[in-house]
């Protein structure tokens, strides 16, 4: 018999519903039944491409005994954290305070008011390596209730009092030059000189890290950031994180060396790199960097869209619950696929040895060198993702959450824009008008919808935040005023709803009006995708840059307090700080204006765009269209009749160019 979560839009809940666990989703209805009972709460939070939660469900969830313990002792909630990132965001900062780790699956047991009293994270049926099974813990945490309530609630206040001192807005603290610089000369001692990335096994893209080091080098040449740039891009674009056949990036590598993927893959992890290898391969116009901005963009269209336009949230780790099975090869798998001597050779070029660099003999594939014949490794490529889509294929889930549509909206349209490639703009179009459509409701955002239906969670900062991001850049890419109006709408309502008055610049997680949680979550810091602070910063800035020098001060105010309030992350811990020092990157350089108007027929204003897509930094913003169209556009006309060209710093612009050559000269 199903549960409660029979009626979910999240496919992480969908995947529970059969449990015989008796279930709840978060609800103030669950809350109310744990205090009817006078039981605690076990509160489980994971999503739908985790391979340890698909792990503990089939050894715990799925067990009639262990579900005897959990509802008898318990009422049982099931979170999914990207439905939910405000509840996620809440009990992670417990579960790392009380074991100084975190991970998913998490499993917290609360207090009926919510007041989390333990925590962890995965726990495995028997016992193992001085771990408790989780049957003696479900045990162990009933009989410390019934027998030592008082003193279980007690701590559980203790905990949510000390918890909400330590998540205060930080002090302000000055992000000039001076900041940047230290902020990217304390990388050089993390960098991996031999692998590329930072730190040791595992290791993760640092998508917003490379990118801001990529725009400091920009505005100061420094040869030591753009070495950690292209070190780290070019030893990822080989290894077995990112997938030779397919395109596209998988979460993370379990090794130094980056040959062992965690095979899941993340939209947000692969919009975040798209931007960041266009923005690359515009910079050293690499041909290998802008093919992999192309493959990935494709996998995104191929593998993640949805009927509806929008983007998935992911493809599982896991195909009928083995990890790699649809992506590790053997020599001989080679060879029956391409004959012997295609399949002798496509082994030497991905790494595939008789050994393997997986498990039971397989290997992943990594491009050891570039291909001698390029035309022979493309034929090769297509027969082996032909034979590889007749495998199993990973799970997807199909849910479309708001804020990593809108970093794809942003990294499509600023990638289509860079390229010249239509189709991936027109994707962007199409998901951007998705999400406007369904996911606004009453001028309020809802965080993720699944077939074109909205699900009943709130929309949280970064939703408002990277959406603005992604629409302001398809506002560059097509010159459509719909998507200004719509970016600035969304940051009008975060600056209502979410700044912090007591601390002018800091922001909350949660909207002031949203569901109360036992504390208001505000975490600043990047992590895999930008914080909802930083992104609401880039999107104000941005937003200054676009909306005419009348409303533009407001709005740049607002970014300035932003990022001198995230001054003391940036400095001290700046690798979780990338877009923020990314966002203080564009501060300092202006950000910079270009405003070209003309004929969108004449190839002469097409050319200017062409020019200034490729030569302005990053950060920076590029419009192009007819006089007076949009408020960037205003007051600027051509000149002599010719397209033209305004480079601007704060509405204060530099006499207007007509030649691309005097364009990318005035960028430079």
């Amino acid at each position: 018999m199903a549960n409660r979560l029979a009626d979910a839009t999240s496919p992480y809940l969908l995947q529970h519903a059969e449990n015989p666990v008796e279930w709840w989703p978060w609800s103030e209805e669950a809350f109310a039944e744990a205090r009817r009972r006078d039981v605690p709460i076990l509160l489980s939070v994971g999503y739908a491409a985790c391979h340890w939660c698909h792990v503990m469900a089939h050894e715990s969830f799925e067990d009639d005994e262990t579900a005897k313990l959990m509802n008898e002792a318990f009422v049982n909630i099931k979170v999914d954290r990207e439905e939910r990132p405000d509840v996620d965001a809440v009990y992670m900062t417990a579960t790392q305070a009380m074991t100084g780790q975190g991970g998913w699956p998490m499993t917290c047991f609360l207090t009926p008011d919510g007041a989390p009293f333990h925590c962890g994270t995965y726990y495995p049926p028997a016992p193992r390596s001085g771990m408790p099974s989780f049957r003696q813990l479900l045990t162990a945490v009933g009989e410390a209730w019934s027998n030592r309530d008082g003193e279980v609630r007690e701590a559980g206040t203790r905990i949510v009092a000390e918890l909400a001192k330590q998540t205060a807005a930080l002090p302000m603290s000055t992000v000039d030059a001076d900041a940047l610089d230290g902020a990217a000369l304390s990388m050089l001692p993390e960098y991996d000189r031999r692998h590329g990335g930072f730190g040791t096994a595992p290791k993760f893209p640092p998508s917003m890290v490379l990118e801001f080091l990529l725009r400091h080098h920009e505005r100061t040449g420094s040869v030591e950031a753009l070495s950690i740039v292209e070190g780290t891009a070019d030893a990822m674009a080989n290894g077995g994180i990112y997938d030779q056949l397919d395109g596209g990036f998988a979460r993370y590598s379990v090794d130094a060396g980056w040959v062992v993927p965690h095979f899941e893959k993340m939209l947000y992890d692969n919009a975040l790199l798209l931007r960041f290898y266009t923005h690359l391969a515009l910079r050293t116009g690499s041909a290998r960097h802008r093919e992999v901005a192309s493959q990935t963009a494709e996998f995104m269209l191929r593998r993640l869209r949805t009927p509806e336009g929008g983007f998935a949230a992911s493809l599982d780790a896991d195909t009928e619950g083995v990890e790699g099975l649809t992506y590790a090869w053997t020599p001989a798998q080679l060879a029956e696929v391409l004959g012997a001597d295609d399949g002798a050779w496509v082994a030497g070029l991905l790494g595939v040895t008789e050994s393997g660099t997986f498990e039971h003999g397989t290997s992943t594939l990594r491009m050891m060198r570039q291909p001698e014949v390029p035309a022979r490794w493309t034929r090769a490529r297509e027969r082996l993702l032909l034979a590889r889509d007749a495998r199993p294929q990973p799970g997807r889930d199909d849910k479309v959450v708001t804020a990593w549509n809108g970093l794809a909206i942003g990294a499509l349209a600023y990638a289509g824009a860079a390229f010249g490639v239509g189709d991936w703009i027109d994707a962007a179009t199409a998901a951007a008008t998705l999400v406007s459509d369904k996911h606004l409701v009453s001028g309020r955002l809802r965080r993720a919808s699944r077939d074109g239906v909205a699900g009943p969670a709130a929309g949280v900062l970064e939703d408002y935040g990277c959406l603005a991001e992604g629409l302001l850049a398809l506002h560059q890419a097509t010159g459509s005023a719909r998507w200004l109006d719509a970016a600035v709408g969304l940051l009008d309502t975060a600056l209502a709803h979410f700044a912090d008055e007591s601390s002018p610049g800091a922001f909350h997680d949660t909207a002031d009006d949203a569901d109360a949680l036992v504390w208001r979550p505000s975490d600043p810091s990047d992590n895999a995708s930008p914080s909802g602070a930083s992104a609401t910063a880039s999107a104000l800035l941005t937003a200054s840059a676009l909306v005419g020098p009348d409303r533009s001060a407001r709005y740049r105010a607002a970014a300035e307090e932003a990022v001198a309030r995230a001054g003391m992350l940036a400095s001290r811990a700046p690798r979780f700080a990338g877009h923020w020092l990314s966002v203080a990157e564009a501060l300092v350089q202006g950000p910079i204006q270009v405003a070209i108007v003309g004929n969108p027929a004449d190839s002469r204003r097409e050319a200017l765009v062409d020019a200034a897509v490729r030569h302005a930094p990053g950060g920076a913003v590029v419009l192009a269209g007819a006089p007076d169209e949009v408020p960037l556009l205003a007051d600027r006309p051509l000149v002599d009749g010719l397209p033209a060209a305004y480079v601007c710093h704060g509405y204060v612009c530099d006499r207007p160019v007509t030649e691309v050559g005097e364009l990318v000269t005035a960028l430079s």
